[in-house]
């Protein structure tokens, strides 16, 4: 993901996303890695350790919000970096983002990344109105100047022997090993950095990749040089201009991407994915039939919370089996008889684990996904609400931004693996009233919609979520079944984009509050009410007692007996929990969760190479 600016203080011009994986598989290992982390950082944050997992839908949210402030944006088929680079050459535009792999890529103006701006310093441009934030902008020229004017056609080489996202090479170890890289100081910072540094040196004493590639082959077995080299030139061709024109895009409103064009997808698939109306989740299980879950902050000792919206992914797959069946040189696609099966690559405790999902069948005028988008509208709201569990006169009085939530949520409490209890079904709903509050503040009728109570209740909730984590310990088990729900929100939500959204997609930017509905469920469980908290609101209760309404029915009857029907909850309270940390656990908001994790080539700015190489020691 990356933005482009304007080279003057305008507005911003245009987001471009990754989309899914590429369709080669080549970074297969590296997804799965980074997947192994993220179950590593969300068992940490579960026991109030440190760490960074960005909410589960925050890429639908991030979305949602560009559409609102009316921002361009387009999403690429697979992986976007060669497509951007293109682009903002193209454009004469600097890209702002947190993938270090730009300090590579050969720039026209620079590369900002999203660490070195000063957000909250915000300037005025002398002798005007207009503002300003302060940033950094790496240049590769700057870098080149600082290693001996090398060339900068030998970054590409000197990324691929670091080892990137896409090669990590067992034997390149063998040349690092006996090569000696020369030291303009030694670094303080580990071996990493010392090889870094060291690397480039090497490299500035050759004119150009070819000379430097033949000297690195000098190092390895004559046996293995010819395949080495061959994975090198291909791994460094992923630096250099795509074909890709994104301009097209904002231009015409369509591009041509040669890799999605050679699956034989239809159009309208391809229309779709572009603007973001489906997610990379569609055009991975489409092109490779694999699937990776995200993992959440979650009780790693249960099931993971994707359990629970499986059957609603199996009715996906089923819709996106006709289209399978047009890739080419796929072998698995001549299985007519047989289910055809999706891998989903999901955690297990603390790792990792692939799985095999055998897709739906599905009725005829659903098969053919070039045509799905003629279904009539009653057949794909059927469907929708077949796969949910839930009756459309349920629906009926909740209002039409709410209806897909709701729908989703008497799927969730439907299925044993939730094991949700009043007070989280309480606090959910009582959260979701957080959209239609901020609405009645700001509407042009708020004296009639009696505006003062909407706004009591609306910073009483605020305050709810500013009190709820600083010093409050985790209910391990209140997480794990809201992050089912969350689950199956985002497994229904794309579910409707694919059958072109049936039921109107929700504003997710006010529909869920993780602190809010945890502090909610404890407020719940010791002096609040549902009806105290409404009763200075006759809006708020009437629709939340809509929401209820619909809900009850498809709770099981457990979830209203008595408190003192269970003491398993007086039991998990005397277990020892651990308190979360204020100082050690970072958050979506905190602008290191964006970069530090894929930050590869973060060394390169000039300003960190200084700070390395002042420090010399004596080894």
């Amino acid at each position: 993901m990356a933005m482009l600016f304007s080279t003057d203080f305008a507005s911003i011009q245009i987001w471009s996303f990754d989309g899914g994986c590429d369709i080669s598989d080549k970074k297969l290992i590296t997804l799965k890695d980074r997947a192994r982390e993220k179950i590593q950082m969300a068992h940490s944050l579960s026991i109030g350790g440190g760490g960074c997992v960005c909410p589960l839908l925050i890429r639908e949210v991030f979305l949602q919000v560009l559409i609102k402030l009316q921002v361009c944006f387009v999403q690429c088929f697979s992986e976007a970096d060669r497509d951007i680079m293109t682009l903002a050459n193209h454009w004469n535009c600097p890209v702002l983002s947190s993938d270090s792999d730009f300090c590579i890529f050969d720039l026209k103006t620079g590369f900002c990344p999203l660490n070195g701006f000063q957000w909250r310093n915000m300037n005025t441009i002398k002798g005007t109105q207009n503002y300003y934030i302060p940033a950094k902008c790496f240049s590769l020229d700057a870098l080149c100047h600082y290693f001996s004017n090398m060339n900068k056609a030998l970054l590409p080489l000197f990324a691929v022997l670091c080892g990137n996202d896409h090669i990590n090479l067992p034997i390149i170890e063998t040349f690092l090993s006996k090569v000696r890289l020369p030291l303009r100081a030694t670094s303080s910072k580990g071996r990493r950095h010392h090889r870094v540094l060291g690397l480039l040196n090497w490299l500035s004493h050759f004119a150009d990749p070819t000379e430097a590639l033949d000297n690195v082959l000098k190092y390895l077995p004559k046996k293995d040089r010819e395949n080495v080299k061959e994975l090198l030139c291909c791994s460094m061709e992923e630096y250099q201009q795509s074909q890709v024109k994104l301009q097209d895009f904002f231009q015409n409103g369509t591009y041509v991407c040669p890799d999605a064009l050679n699956l034989g997808l239809p159009e309208w698939v391809l229309v779709a994915l572009s603007k973001g109306q489906l997610s990379p989740f569609i055009s991975d299980a489409l092109v490779l039939r694999r699937t990776i879950l995200q993992t959440q902050v979650e009780n790693m000792q249960r099931p993971n919370a994707h359990k629970i919206s499986q059957p609603i992914r199996q009715v996906i797959y089923g819709l996106l089996l006709n289209s399978l069946s047009h890739v080419e040189n796929m072998s698995w696609s001549a299985l007519p008889h047989q289910p055809l099966a999706f891998s989903e690559v999901e955690r297990i405790h603390q790792n990792i684990k692939t799985s095999i999902v055998h897709a739906v069948e599905l009725p005829k005028d659903h098969s053919d996904l070039s045509k799905l988008t003629k279904v009539s509208f009653v057949r794909r709201k059927m469907l929708l609400l077949e796969t949910l569990k839930v009756k459309q006169t349920i629906l009926e009085p909740i209002p039409t931004s709410l209806k897909l939530p709701i729908a989703v949520s008497c799927y969730w409490l439907q299925h044993a693996e939730a094991k949700a209890k009043l007070h989280h079904l309480q606090a959910l709903l009582l959260g979701m009233l957080m959209g239609p509050l901020h609405a009645i503040i700001n509407s042009p009728r708020k004296e009639e919609l009696q505006e003062g109570g909407a706004k009591m209740l609306y910073e009483e909730f605020q305050r709810v979520k500013e009190l709820t984590w600083p010093g409050r310990r985790l209910d391990l088990d209140t997480a794990h079944i809201f992050c089912q729900w969350q689950s199956c929100l985002q497994m229904g939500m794309y579910l409707n984009q694919l059958l072109s959204t049936p039921l109107p997609e929700p504003d997710l930017t006010r529909l869920y509050s993780g602190s809010l509905v945890h502090g909610l469920c404890q407020q719940l469980l010791t002096s609040a009410s549902v009806e105290s908290l409404l009763s200075m609101c006759p809006e708020a209760k009437q629709l939340y007692e809509h929401l209820f309404n619909a809900t009850k029915s498809y709770a099981p009857a457990e979830l209203f007996l008595p408190k003192g029907k269970s003491n398993s909850k007086k039991k998990r309270k005397k277990k020892k929990g651990t308190t979360w940390s204020k100082n050690r656990v970072a958050t979506a908001s905190d602008p290191r969760c964006l970069y530090e994790g894929s930050n590869r080539f973060g060394l390169l700015m000039v300003e960190n190479l200084e700070e390395h190489t002042e420090a010399t020691n004596t080894e």
